[in-house]
């Protein structure tokens, strides 16, 4: 007798063995068709893996929140089937799921071009009509390395023989193709059907320059043509939107190769920069941070106090001189920490809250670097907060209550929350984790909000909360944290005295809204698609002449408006009207003011915005209403 719990607490007896699909078909007719693997006390099996005990099965369909991952994996074998179809000889080697995909690498005596994906495209759909089932086998590790070498897949051989040999394998295989792998995979072929190729590109072998070149494929896959269709239109968005384009093109920001990860910002990037400083600054004050300025190298003995050397120092950039070590600062805690040790603090004192535009450098891999969202040197809108531990709750919530209304003010109203939990990398012993993941649990529910989990992605010195922003094409970006350690401010020995005299060590909140400032500021370009709302546009509006006759009035005009706060530019250029507009519509300007004989001898301006809506003719003191009512915060 079997004795199966189903996800709804109810109970199936079957009198023998019997596989995930025969306990789906015994449910129902539809629930059999629609299975692709099952998920058994919590492990994800085939559909014809035999259940020969008492245990819990939830039936995996499209609706599972596994069930993506599964087609993802079993599309990549459907890539590598088709290619060894089409190109006879090519061998395989690896073959994951990437975010939002998967890939596979080849070796073929040739590197694959794009002009091959539709190709291999066609011939996975081919196979997916074939409805070709896929099968499970187990083989030991020796036997696998045979079987490998026996069809020419020298690489997959050479994977399998780095495995020990007391390992037992599983082996895929669908029609003549075979892998190894751990599974699960769909029950056949014809369970694919949402898939594109994307792209093609080169990958050496286990990632080392002095091994062969591979050919590497990336797809997609979907549970629907719904979801793939909308996730196609959102990279098309996203390439429309990409903010190393739009910083071109309006002008803000370049990089070059001298300076590798880093940004050169131009008049108008940095008068973004500006704009969202000083509105960050706005929100320091008056949520009662004090505003703070750290040395941006400090000697190497305080990074080993701070357990910055053992746990993240392949990151750091270092100096010398006069026979001392100093490391570039990646983060501005430690520093922090040395001003509330300058004098002796009471817990009346208590919370201390200090703010700084701290520029950081952390030495990230070349390939990792992208634009403006992901560089070496970068500054952060960082914060720390030194409090009891009775004050964590109401600090963080009223924490979360400023980063709700910040990524309000930018345009972000979906925002989700995660907790990363300790890490394997850690300092500090679990009890001190257990009381700091608690004061995040805790703090939340006070918000009355919800959170995701994610075990072992919690800093090295103290777990964190996330927030995760979708943009408006959807795509999700984690910005702002809050972390409370516990550690650090022991470590660095920081004190105060409590309400009986004693010395204590206050918690130390690690808190950012924006996060670094250049990945946010990348962000806001691609949400905005450079078209920022007005209080942010580094440039409001322009104020053009039709002729050379207008020139003197028209600088009146922006001289107006500069004196009431206005970011205004004349341009005076002798160049035809309708030129400068179009010009200054592309540069997604927000307010295009023109001025001729009749605005002139008026002494008004006529309107139009960056949309080709004409607002008409008003006067000076109309116009700079008008304008200064619209660069409010939000509006």
């Amino acid at each position: 007798m079997v004795n199966i719990t189903l996800p709804d607490g109810s109970v199936r007896a079957f009198d023998a063995p019997l596989t995930v699909a025969e306990v789906a078909a015994a449910i129902g007719a539809g629930l059999a068709k629609a299975t692709l693997a099952g998920k058994l006390d919590g492990r994800l099996v085939d559909a014809s893996h035999t259940i020969d005990h008492d245990a819990r099965l939830e039936i995996v369909t499209e609706k599972h929140v596994d069930a993506l991952e599964i087609l993802r994996h079993s599309t990549a074998h459907l890539l590598a089937q088709a290619v060894q179809r089409r190109f006879p000889g090519a061998q395989v080697s690896i073959g994951p799921v990437i975010e939002n995909g998967f890939y596979y690498d080849f070796a073929y005596e040739r590197a694959f071009t794009p002009e091959d994906l539709p190709l291999i495209e066609d011939e996975m759909h081919k196979i997916v009509a074939e409805k070709t089932p896929i099968q499970r086998s187990v083989k030991s590790r020796d036997e696998a390395v045979a079987f490998f070498k026996g069809i020419g897949e020298h690489y997959k051989a050479e994977i399998i023989a780095s495995i020990p040999a007391s390992e037992e394998l599983s082996l895929y295989s669908q029609g003549e193709f075979t892998d190894l792998c751990r599974g699960p995979h769909v029950p056949n072929t014809d369970k694919l059907r949402a898939f594109k190729l994307m792209k093609v590109a080169g990958a050496y072998w286990r990632g080392d320059s002095d091994n062969a070149m591979l050919s590497r494929i990336y797809g997609t896959a979907w549970l629907n043509d719904k979801d793939m269709k909308a996730y196609l239109f959102q990279i098309e968005e996203a390439e429309k939107r990409d903010h190393r384009k739009i910083g071109k093109a309006l002008d803000l920001f370049h990089q070059q190769e001298e300076a590798p990860g880093m940004v050169f910002w131009h008049p108008r990037g940095w008068a973004l920069w500006q704009v969202v400083e000083q509105y960050m600054r706005r929100v320091y004050r008056d949520c009662g941070y004090q505003e703070v300025r750290c040395p941006q190298i400090l000697d190497v003995s305080l990074w080993k106090r701070s357990g910055h050397w053992d746990n993240y120092k392949d990151n750091m950039f270092f100096t010398d001189s006069e026979k001392r070590d100093y490391a570039v600062k990646p983060m501005n805690c430690p520093g922090h920490v040395q001003i509330f040790n300058h004098g002796l603090h009471s817990y009346r004192d208590l919370p201390i809250r200090y703010g700084e535009f701290g520029a950081c450098h952390r030495n990230e891999p070349s390939g990792a670097l992208h634009g403006i969202m992901r560089v070496r040197a970068f500054t952060q809108d960082d914060g720390h907060i030194f409090c009891t531990p009775e004050q964590i709750e109401s600090e963080v919530t009223a924490f979360h209550r400023q980063a709700m209304a910040v990524y309000g003010d930018f345009g972000f109203t979906d925002i989700s929350l995660k907790i990363a939990l300790r890490p394997d990398k850690r300092l500090g012993d679990d009890a001190t984790w257990d009381k700091a993941e608690h004061a995040l649990r805790a703090a939340l529910a006070a918000a009355g909000v919800s959170w995701q989990e994610l075990p072992g992605e919690g800093a090295f010195y103290g777990p964190k909360i996330e927030y995760h922003m979708r943009d408006s094409i959807g795509r999700g970006w984690q910005v702002g944290t809050m972390q409370v350690d516990f550690m650090m401010p022991e470590r660095l020995a920081a004190e105060y005295i409590d309400e009986h005299s004693q010395r204590q060590h206050p918690v130390m909140l690690h808190r950012a809204i924006v996060g670094s400032m250049e990945r946010f500021i990348g962000i806001l370009i691609e949400h905005h698609a450079g078209q920022m709302p007005v209080w942010l546009a580094p440039l409001q509006a322009v104020v053009m002449n039709i002729t050379d006759a207008h020139a003197p009035y028209a600088q009146k005009v922006c001289k107006e408006l500069l004196a009431n706060g206005l970011r205004v530019h004349a341009d005076l250029r002798n160049e035809k009207i309708g030129y400068k507009i179009r010009e200054h519509t592309l540069q997604r300007v927000p307010y295009l003011l023109v001025v001729g004989d009749r605005e002139r001898d008026s002494e008004t301006v006529a309107v139009r915005s960056r949309s080709g809506e004409d607002l008409g003719s008003m006067a000076i003191a109309d116009c700079v209403r008008l304008l200064s009512a619209r660069t409010q915060v939000a509006a």
